[in-house]
């Protein structure tokens, strides 16, 4: 389901976003570039659920492969940042190419649950002593904010949220212009119906795996700027809750939507700590329950509450 936005609204958006870096500071220039890394990882999520129709539960693992690969190259190797972002997509790619092609062979809940053992596994392998002169182990890897370059007069936060908001800005036109092409339309048959997109011709298999290497590579760029922005990457900060937390953005902000992705970043970035503030005695239990309303009162997600509105208030013009 495609919402389309006016070029109008689409450039207002992209002045108020870039506005914000002159406007907030410190800690809420930190949590707007959060917010953009996350929905860069929900818009490459949303590429395999939303639009092919394969559930995972293992996202989290392609977060911490970007995470650790861009922490990596900028502490080990001394690589540009800039240089170290891409990189780390490229790798997401790579690992999402080799972990879907053998799981063409599952479907529904059993790649869900070959997908959620991944997830589960990633903290262990990043702590492992054989990876451990490259994670640091338990240790983590601590990064240098960049700063601003050229001189601009701009400091790191500003800085590192334009480029964030730069990179989140290509992706997403990237990603409209793979939904609104051929492969788009064919991981969409795929998604509705297999046995007849086989039967025209869809070649699944290349299309699966493409559709799981792309989201990979989407969700290692999130990892990568959201560690730039933490400057510091450890495997506890990568366990199973943070695959579910993708799952849930996706889902809240409208599966089969690109635009929902910031609503549903702006979900799993302030409602944990929302539901803390209101209960630190049982936060997980009020983040349930708002989950819970949210569900109840928008099945479709933010975005198919927003297309329900302007059907009823396209229907009401004279």
């Amino acid at each position: 389901m495609r919402h389309p936005l006016s070029s109008v609204l689409v450039l207002m958006l992209a002045l108020g976003a870039g506005s914000l870096a002159f406007v907030a500071q410190g800690y809420q220039l930190f949590q707007a570039t959060m917010v953009l890394a996350c929905a860069v990882a929900l818009v490459g999520l949303n590429i395999l659920t939303g639009y092919s129709g394969q559930i995972s539960l293992g996202h989290g693992a392609f977060f911490a492969i970007g995470a650790y690969t861009a922490a990596i190259l900028m502490d080990r190797a001394g690589l540009a940042y800039w240089l170290a972002v891409p990189v780390a997509g490229i790798t997401g790619m790579a690992a999402g190419y080799l972990f879907g092609r053998p799981a063409l062979r599952l479907e529904g809940l059993y790649l869900a649950l070959a997908t959620f053992a991944l997830g589960v596994a990633m903290p262990q392998l990043l702590k492992s002593r054989h990876l451990e002169a490259w994670t640091a182990g338990v240790g983590g890897i601590v990064l240098s904010k960049p700063e601003a370059p050229w001189g601009l007069p701009l400091d790191a936060d500003q800085w590192l949220y334009l480029y964030t908001l730069a990179v989140a800005a290509l992706l997403f036109w990237m990603a409209r212009n793979l939904i609104d092409s051929g492969s788009g339309l064919a991981l969409r048959a795929i998604r509705d119906h297999a046995m007849a997109a086989e039967a025209m011709g869809v070649d699944n298999a290349h299309c699966k795996s493409m559709a799981f290497a792309i989201s990979a590579g989407y969700t290692g760029v999130g990892g990568a700027l959201s560690a730039i922005a933490v400057q510091f990457v450890s495997p506890d900060s990568f366990t199973m809750f943070l695959s579910i937390s993708l799952l849930v953005g996706v889902v809240v902000g409208g599966v089969g939507t690109l635009w929902g992705a910031l609503f549903g970043a702006l979900f799993i970035m302030f409602v944990p700590s929302l539901a803390e503030q209101v209960s630190k005695a049982a936060p997980w239990a009020v983040y349930g329950a708002v989950l819970i309303v949210f569900m109840f009162a928008m099945p479709g997600g933010v975005m198919g509450l927003l297309h329900r509105l302007r059907q009823r208030m396209a229907g009401q013009r004279p």
